[in-house]
């Protein structure tokens, strides 16, 4: 495994800044909004109604509810034990735009299936302590179920830790603890869960361990997360224990969840989970560490001390950043292979981990869970990248861009086929979507029926329910079936059609009303060679009602990026009831072009082209859960010199 040294040098923002996209050095800097980021003592003075950045950072996605499916995968795995943390660092402290940019090249986090809490990993002596999550992590991830969680590094003295920093973060006024209330409305107005604390500077006595304890007390009690990183113990002191000692379990009593160090032994992990059970805890409260920054799936892990054959799971996992997928890859398609096989294995079927691979994937050990349990359930396939956008059916926009809060749910299982003996080959597309960035590939030769299990539901169905499948084959006829599960009950839907546009299929559902749909497959019929696209899959009613259009647009600053582009941040009223995201245009009717979306009350717009002093209209849709379209909100917009 990696020294600890190697650890605390890749924490930094020099090396995360080699190793990740770099802050723009020219693009309207005042403009483009930032996630934030403190130290102990310049939290004290945020506030958001003073912040110009606050609005943009706002998560407006509720944590959605998961459940494991009627059907898992992985018949090796074992629901409903160990958890999986995953530490993440998207790019360097200060350079986290708040809503994504103009860039496919992102760490577009897909498997959030078999994730717990993602950790929103960062934090540096000279850019800042304190990091708090940009909202498009947050959407993404609440929009599946993961909870997120800011970071706090307090860094060794010899990477610049400063022990006054420690004493600043858990200073007492009376009875309170000021920077632990900045955090508390932090968390709150960002929308995110709560906060993951590692502090490593060395040279604290008892007491500065008696007030961070405190200090988690009093954290805790504001209902946010508090997961303690094991290196800190009661002494005051650092020393990594790699394990629940008595050392450290003053801090574990207090918090929510603990990260254990990187050196476990299996019997230290044993050790650990009796005396998390005689504490009154779940073992699955500690996180046994896994640094996967260097070398990803080829990392070597006792998986056998956290996972034994046939027994019980030990302890959760954590992951420390597993964007090395993303990293190490020369492309999306090579970034998208290396993800599949980190998290499903090498057979890119989690319900076949056989291998004789060390590294079987997450699928083999963890079960799935789906968020998917609630209607109306649509997507599009948006990975929350892309070099393009379309809009049902239609490209609205050639640039390559990255915003994870546009990401759709994506398939539960990635990827099972079944009962063909040759079977075809699905994947995700960006060179042809629906709507967003990304379609369903299906493609291959199909000898013998065989079945694309694609999502996992838990969806209550209604008299008034459809369900419905937008996708285009080549010339032939597509030879594709829908099949939805209710319970042990199947039934099969012909979709139908040729030809090379988009087709909408849709079939009410109220014959199944009171009862579950658990899973949807698509069913591909054998004949010759397959090529289907699937831009939508839905489960939703037909009769509902538009939204209303936002109100209010405001253009709040123009600023010049080049000689031929501008940008800009607008805000709006939001639309009355639930809305899934605003989508910003430049243009009017059959010719505008997407410029971004959010589900916020606020967006920037990296670059519209407008020459100094031309004027263009821009407007401002509202998009249901059900992707139904508002009218049209609009505004003009006029390039500055």
């Amino acid at each position: 495994m990696p020294t600890r040294r190697q650890f605390l040098v890749l924490s930094s923002t020099a090396a995360l800044t080699g190793l990740l996209s770099e802050t723009p050095a020219s693009a309207a800097q005042t403009a483009q909004p930032y996630a934030s980021y403190w130290h102990p003592s310049t939290i004290l003075d945020w506030d958001p109604s003073t912040d110009r950045d606050a609005r943009y950072n706002r998560s407006t996605v509720p944590l959605a509810k998961r459940v494991v499916p009627a059907r898992p995968a992985n018949a090796h795995a074992r629901p409903g034990e160990a958890r999986v943390q995953a530490l993440v660092a998207y790019a360097p402290t200060s350079g986290n735009p708040a809503q994504g940019s103009l860039d496919m090249n992102y760490y577009a986090t897909n498997y959030w299936q078999y994730i717990d809490e993602l950790v929103f990993w960062g934090g540096s002596a000279s850019e800042g302590l304190i990091l708090a999550p940009n909202p498009t992590v947050t959407d993404a991830a609440h929009r599946n179920g993961v909870r997120v969680i800011g970071n706090v590094f307090f860094p060794p003295t010899a990477y610049g830790g400063q022990l006054q920093w420690v004493r600043d973060f858990v200073r007492r006024e009376g009875d309170r603890f000021p920077v632990a209330d900045k955090m508390i409305q932090v968390a709150r107005h960002h929308g995110f869960d709560g906060w993951f604390l590692n502090q490593e500077t060395a040279g604290g006595d008892a007491r500065l361990a008696a007030d961070m304890r405190d200090f988690i007390v009093y954290l805790k009690k504001s209902g946010l997360r508090v997961i303690w990183y094991d290196a800190m113990t009661d002494t005051g002191g650092v020393s990594w224990q790699n394990a629940l000692t008595s050392r450290n379990r003053t801090f574990f009593e207090q918090s929510d969840e603990m990260f254990l160090n990187f050196w476990w032994s299996a019997q230290g992990l044993a050790n650990s989970a009796a005396l998390a059970r005689q504490m009154g805890r779940s073992p699955y409260d500690l996180a046994a560490g896994v640094d996967v920054e260097a070398n990803g799936y080829n990392t070597s892990v006792g998986w056998a001390s956290v996972f034994p054959e046939g027994k019980p799971h030990v302890t959760s996992l954590g992951l420390y950043r597993p964007e090395w997928t993303f990293k190490s890859a020369s492309g999306p398609a090579d970034f998208y292979a290396r993800d599949n096989r980190f998290w499903v294995g090498p057979n890119g079927d989690p319900s076949n981990t056989t291998t004789t691979a060390t590294w079987k994937g997450i699928a083999h050990h963890v079960t799935e869970l789906t968020p998917i349990t609630s209607l109306p359930f649509v997507t599009n396939f948006n990975t929350g990248h892309g070099r393009k956008f379309a809009v049902n059916g239609t490209v609205r926009s050639t640039q390559a861009w990255n915003n994870l809060s546009l990401q759709d749910v994506l398939p539960t299982w990635r990827w099972s086929v079944t009962g063909a003996t040759t079977p075809v080959t699905p994947s995700l597309d960006w060179d042809d979507p629906f709507d967003g960035g990304t379609a369903l590939k299906i493609t291959g030769p199909q000898q013998s029926a065989g079945d694309v299990r694609l999502f996992a539901t838990a969806l209550g169905i209604t008299g008034s329910t459809w369900f419905e499948v937008v996708h285009r084959t080549g010339t032939g006829p597509s030879r594709l079936q829908a099949v939805l599960r209710f319970g042990t009950t199947e039934r099969v839907l012909d979709l139908g059609g040729a030809g090379g546009a988009w087709r909408r299929s849709a079939f009410p559902l109220g014959e199944h009303s009171g009862s579950t749909l658990t899973e949807i497959s698509l069913r591909v019929l054998p004949g010759a060679a397959v090529t289907a696209l699937i831009g939508r899959i839905g489960v939703t009613s037909p009769v509902m009602t538009p939204p209303a259009a936002p109100s209010h647009v405001r253009v709040e600053q123009v600023s010049r990026v080049d000689a031929t582009a501008v940008s800009a941040r607008l805000t709006w009223t939001r639309s009355p009831g639930a809305i899934r995201q605003y989508r910003v245009y430049r243009g009017t009717g059959s010719g505008r072009v997407f410029l971004g979306g959010t589900p916020n009350d606020a967006y920037f717009v990296p670059a519209i082209a407008l020459a100094a002093g031309e004027t263009t209209p821009i407007e401002v849709e509202a998009v249901s859960e059900a992707f139904d379209v508002s009218a049209p909100a609009r505004i003009s917009l006029t390039g500055t010199p």
